[in-house]
Order: structure tokens, then C-alpha cells, then sequence
């Protein structure tokens, strides 16, 4: 059996680390990645020793490559695509019916959000893509939610299979580095980390009208990560007078360690699948305040390892900001980490979703 997975290649959240972690748990000898442009996803692919195939556009609206990528699917003789993204879906579904392969895909985000914001332009887009998504012949939907919600788009039930986002729990906890003086925050602050692309969907001003309703400076939030709204946000910050509570990092290739300097962690999104993040951040022992999308509830399904907060509540996420300072105060917080962490190891492993992939490949082709 033969695989190839197929992805636009400038992804720097979550799907990045998805595809990456999951195709180095995959036997290298059947599995290849394409990609169509360079960066850090197919550079950490070649590290973890997956073979990389570039078809580089020269710009997004570059068809050119449709054909090459139909010869390389058959000529390679590859039983399954797998596709990650609007881009990938989008350009699979122009070439399904000269592939010889099977058509997978894996829902990261909800198809419908992928463009919010983004005008006329992305109207069209989502049109597109939802497209696209009628005619794959299997899904992975990365919570129950999100199987629900293609359930409702009209794919069939035997169509999709709910997976996990899972991480390698085997590997060593980094050691604590002095990460708070490399970034210039506040040795004596209860530090906040948000890692996440700076996206609109992320929900970020949620987080800074939180921060303003609790008037508390020994509360500092960072920010790891980049993305087309970076100036927006910083104009809030500014408008928010938030700056000394405040510090963007931009894209970082060591969350482990800073996750180990880091007292809390946040997710605020109007939308997710399972957010990869919140399983590095239990790894290291880090709780979560998260509002309540994809399969949140599976990781967090008791007070005593974090909270969950409605979606798009600016209150009720100072609210529990606010609790996890006082409990940050009295030295009891860093029990509901080590809680997270042992619920994780034992439901959330890269070895299981794996091998649940690779099962279901199998069945599919037979």
C-alpha cells in the first residue's frame, strides 16, 4: 500500500504539526508528502526523514501543476491521497476522476470559517470548498463535533471516522530554560500563553477584553504565533492600553520550552476541530482555559483539569482567568496540570492515531 498526503505547505499551526507528527509515525517506505510550497512543514518532514515532493506555483492561481500532479499520483502507483486543507481539497477535486487513487481527507477546521473576514474573496472560496468536500470519498473528522457538522453538510455517516489529534507522550519534558528574560516578561507575573496563528477565528480580542475587565498587572498574556491580522491585534492592544500586559513573539519553533515558563494556557477560537495545542500544553503540565469547540470536552471533562468557557464570552473567560490566578496565588494549579497530563498520556497518544489511519487505509483499498 502506498500513501501520499497532499498540502498547501504554508501552514504553521496545527495541521503542520498534525501532518508532520502523523507521517513520522507512518512506515517511510509507503508514505510521501506533497507540498506546494516551501517552508517550515516540509523542512520538519525531511527531518523526520518523509519523503518530500515539491510542486512548486508560481502563485496560488497556478494550475499549472494540476496535470504533473496527476501523472506522479498514477505513474507512483498510489492507492491513497489524503489531502489537509482547502487548497489540497480544492485542487483534488479537479483531478479525482483521473486518479487511480482512493480520495481522504482530514477535516482540521470548519470548512464555512476558513475564510472569515476576508470579503468577496473569500465568499468565493468557501463556495469552493464546500465544493469540493461533496465529492471526497472519505473524511477524518478530528472531534465529534466536527463529525456532526459534515453529517449535517449531508455526508454519510460510514464516510467519516472521528480521530484524535495525538502527540508523542514518550518524548523527554524539555528542560526549563530561561525563556522569561529571552522574551522580556515579567519574572513575577502569572504568565498566559496563547499559541495561535493570528487569524480571525482565533478569537485573540476575546482574550484582551478579559485581560482589560480584570485590571490585574500581575496577569501577562504572550502571544506565540503569526498570521494576516498581526497589525489589527496590535492596534487593540494600543487601543486597550494593554502594552506592558502584552507581548507578541510572533512564530516560534520552541513552544515546548516556553510552554515550560508558562503557567496557563489559552485557547479562545470560534472554532477548532481538537486543538493540537492544548495537548503539547498538557504534556508539559500546563492547564487550559479553552472556549467550547471541537472535542475540547474529551481532553477537559472535569473542573479539576482546566475550564471551558462559551464561545465568544468575554466575561465569563476574565471570570475564569480570574479563578486560575487565585488558584496560580495559593500554589494549587499546578495540581490540575499534572491531572491534565496523566488524562492525556492515556487517551490522546500519536502511536493510537496512527494506527487508526493506517487500519482504516487498509480497509478502504480491500
Amino acid at each position: 500500500m502506498k500513501v501520499v498526503h497532499m498540502i498547501s505547505g504554508g501552514e504553521t499551526g496545527g495541521s503542520r504539526k498534525h501532518v508532520v507528527t502523523l507521517l513520522s509515525k507512518l512506515p517511510k517506505e509507503q508514505v510521501c508528502l506533497i507540498v506546494f510550497q516551501e517552508g517550515s512543514l516540509a523542512e520538519e518532514a525531511r527531518q523526520a526523514g518523509v519523503r518530500v515532493e515539491l510542486f512548486k506555483q508560481n502563485s496560488r492561481y497556478d494550475l499549472s501543476i494540476l496535470s504533473r500532479l496527476v501523472s506522479f499520483i498514477n505513474e507512483e502507483k498510489f492507492d491513497i491521497l489524503h489531502t489537509h486543507g482547502p487548497r489540497a481539497n480544492l485542487f483534488a477535486s479537479w483531478i479525482k476522476k483521473k486518479l487511480n487513487a482512493v480520495w481522504m481527507t482530514t477535516i482540521h477546521s470548519d470548512p464555512k470559517l476558513d475564510f472569515m473576514k476576508s470579503g468577496l474573496k473569500g465568499w468565493v472560496f468557501t463556495k469552493l470548498n464546500l465544493s469540493a468536500i461533496r465529492k471526497i470519498d472519505y473524511f477524518f473528522a478530528v472531534s465529534q463535533r466536527f463529525k456532526d457538522n459534515l453529517m449535517e453538510f449531508g455526508i454519510p455517516d460510514e464516510k467519516i471516522q472521528t480521530v484524535y489529534n495525538g502527540i508523542d507522550f514518550s518524548e523527554p519534558l524539555p528542560a526549563a530554560l530561561d525563556k522569561k528574560k529571552e522574551l522580556n516578561l515579567p519574572e513575577q507575573a502569572m504568565i498566559l500563553t496563547m499559541t495561535a496563528r493570528l487569524h480571525p477565528v482565533k478569537g485573540h480580542e476575546i482574550v484582551f477584553d478579559a485581560l482589560k475587565r480584570l485590571h490585574n498587572p500581575n496577569i501577562h498574556l504572550l502571544l506565540v504565533g503569526d498570521g494576516p491580522i498581526r497589525e489589527e491585534l496590535e492596534g487593540e492592544i494600543r487601543d486597550l492600553k494593554l502594552q506592558d500586559r502584552v507581548t507578541l513573539a510572533g512564530f516560534r519553533k520552541d513552544v515546548k520550552e516556553i510552554f515550560t515558563i508558562s503557567d496557563l494556557s489559552l485557547l479562545a477560537s470560534y472554532s477548532e476541530s481538537f486543538p493540537l495545542v492544548l495537548l503539547e500544553a498538557a504534556n508539559e503540565q500546563v492547564p487550559i482555559i479553552t472556549t467550547d469547540v471541537g472535542g475540547v470536552h474529551e481532553l477537559i471533562d472535569s473542573g479539576d483539569k482546566g475550564w471551558i468557557v462559551p464561545v465568544g464570552d468575554a466575561s465569563a473567560y476574565a471570570k475564569a482567568i480570574d479563578a486560575a490566578y487565585n488558584e496560580w496565588n495559593s500554589g494549587t494549579l499546578t495540581e490540575k496540570g499534572e491531572k491534565l497530563r496523566d488524562h492525556a498520556v492515556s487517551h490522546f497518544s500519536l502511536d493510537h492515531l496512527a494506527a487508526l489511519i493506517w487500519k482504516v487505509y487498509k480497509e478502504k483499498i480491500n
